[in-house]
Parts: structure tokens; C-alpha cells; sequence
């Protein structure tokens, strides 16, 4: 006889929680690979500085929601436009990203997707050209 017996809670119950913890499990194994795959490429990638301009910044606040102790992280990040018009989006730690203005030029050191540094460049309003 199948169906809703007494017997149908410790049947199913713990097969849906093994399920979850499998499915939780392997989010996480992803999301590490992917954090060391792209780990690796940067440090495979050439150190590079070249003339740039900020163009745009942004901060992410996240409030994990653990409900016992309120508390709130803040990421940041800087969007720099090379001379060829590309821009890349990158990571900074808020020391540098209150050092930065928009419209800010100077040269730009990054290895991959990692920030390295800017040196701004005083007077600068083009490629290359002082004022």
C-alpha cells in the first residue's frame, strides 16, 4: 500500500534534505573553482600600464542577513577608459577609491582583472596632452 502513510515523513524528508545539501554543496565547489580559475588568468596575464581616465565609480553595499548581528559590507569599484575607448570595470579598496575622481587621468597598472594602481597625471585633459 504506497500513498500518505505514517511512515511517508521519514521516508521523504530525508531524502529532500540530502538533496538540498548536495545542490548547496555544489554552488559552492563552483563558486571557488570559478574565484581560482580567475585567480590564476590574472597572475598568467601581463602587467600592463597604460593612459587612462576615470570615467566611473561605484560601491556595492551588501547586508547579509543573518539576523543576529546586523552588519553590512561595501564593495568598490572603478570604471577606467583607455585610449582606444575600452573600458574596464575594476576592483579597489576604498583607500583608493576615495582617492579617485571621475574625469580623473593618469596611468593605469593592472594585471588582468586586478588593480594595481593609478598615477594621476596633473593638468592632463586629453591622450597625452597637458593643458
Amino acid at each position: 500500500m504506497g500513498g500518505f502513510g505514517p511512515n511517508f515523513m521519514f521516508d521523504v524528508i530525508p531524502g529532500i534534505f540530502s538533496l538540498f545539501f548536495v545542490i548547496v554543496l555544489a554552488a559552492f565547489v563552483v563558486v571557488f573553482v570559478k574565484g581560482i580559475a580567475q585567480w590564476s588568468r590574472s597572475n598568467q596575464a601581463p602587467r600592463l600600464t597604460v593612459e587612462a581616465k576615470v570615467s566611473s565609480k561605484r560601491a556595492d553595499v551588501s547586508h547579509p542577513g543573518n539576523g543576529a548581528v546586523p552588519h553590512s559590507s561595501t564593495t568598490y569599484y572603478v570604471t577606467f577608459q583607455v585610449e582606444s575607448g575600452d573600458r574596464m570595470e575594476l576592483h579597489v579598496s576604498g583607500g583608493e577609491y576615495g582617492m579617485l575622481a571621475e574625469r580623473d587621468w593618469g596611468r593605469l597598472t593592472f594585471q588582468g582583472v586586478r588593480y594595481l594602481g593609478f598615477e594621476r597625471s596633473v593638468g592632463q585633459t586629453e591622450w597625452g596632452r597637458d593643458r
